[in-house]
């Protein structure tokens, strides 16, 4: 499994560049009934840095589990702004950081590298402001594809909640949805220290979701392809590392189909937990509870 996991590893390709341990500096403090949010900035390349957020559980024993959530941008998975107490219109309706936050885990968020690769150069959300930040990203570091960045900077969460001792270092977990789900799942085929994953709709299949787009593996898919490579694969190196689909738009029966197939899990899948809402994109309340029992099991026991 070792040799696999190298040949995607030299299939995602490295930076030009030292990233580091990933520093992480304390802005401030925002106090709420059940949790208190942390906001940071983590450095995560020479003169690079992330805007972090964690959630951290009231009235529970430290240390207590963690688990990342990767997504567009750190307010985005508390489903509101800590600064001013707004919702965010677009993402209330899944707060994963807040959700598990009140369930007891330490929960932790980045904004992802189309916001601060060139900062300088981010006028606001959408696919250009992603392909301008892509393209950026290729010119200095021609052998680094964006889902590597996506990951690298991922990893980088996981080095901040290990070195957090109020985090339990060996009850880690991760769950994204849509992008997310697509940094979810490679950070936890690819870093042994994330114990269980959850990944909502991110398309399994390479021809389900826009995996060809600079921002994830561009050109390489055609690559990847050429060498039978694919994610049932890549999930084959994991068994029998807990996995929870959420599947519901991009994601369907096909993507079970091809999980199931997955090497270990093809005979075992007691560690697999397949959801499949039917309704579109985003996912509704009892498809996350359902993924949030799933974390509980493998977390809080």
């Amino acid at each position: 499994m070792d040799a696999i996991r190298e040949k995607w590893l030299k299939m995602l390709g490295t930076p030009s560049y030292e990233i580091g341990n990933g520093e992480m500096t304390f802005e401030k403090a925002y106090e709420y009934e059940d949790y208190t949010v942390e906001m940071y900035i983590q450095k995560n390349g020479p003169q690079k840095s992330q805007r972090v957020s964690m959630a951290i559980p009231k009235n529970k024993a430290f240390p207590c589990p963690a688990v990342v959530v990767p997504f567009y941008y750190r307010e985005a998975m508390l489903g509101f702004n800590p600064e001013t107490n707004e919702k965010i219109d677009r993402f209330c309706d899944y707060p994963i950081m807040t959700d598990l936050a009140k369930r007891g885990y330490i929960t932790i968020s980045a904004d992802a590298f189309y916001r601060n690769y060139e900062p300088e150069n981010y006028t606001g959300e959408g696919f250009s402001q992603w392909k301008i930040a892509a393209e950026a990203l290729k010119r200095d570091n021609p052998e680094w594809t964006g889902m590597s960045k996506l990951i690298t900077d991922t990893q980088l969460l996981v080095n901040a909640l290990i070195k957090d001792k109020r985090a339990d270092s060996e009850k880690i977990g991760i769950m994204g949805h849509s992008l997310g789900g697509k940094m979810s799942f490679y950070t936890a085929c690819l870093d042994d220290r994330i114990k269980v994953m959850v990944a909502s709709d991110f398309g399994f299949g390479w021809e389900q979701t826009n995996w060809t787009d600079i921002w994830y593996l561009g050109d390489k898919v055609s690559l990847l392809k050429d060498m039978k490579m694919d994610h049932t694969e890549l999930l084959g190196t994991v068994y029998p590392k807990p996995f929870c689909l959420i599947a519901g738009e991009f994601d369907n029966q096909e993507s079970i189909d091809m999980i199931y197939k997955a090497k270990g899990y093809d005979n075992d899948k007691s560690t697999l937990k397949m959801i499949n809402h039917q309704t579109g994109h985003k996912p509704p309340k009892d498809a996350l509870e359902a993924a949030y029992d799933f974390l509980d099991k493998y977390l809080k026991n």
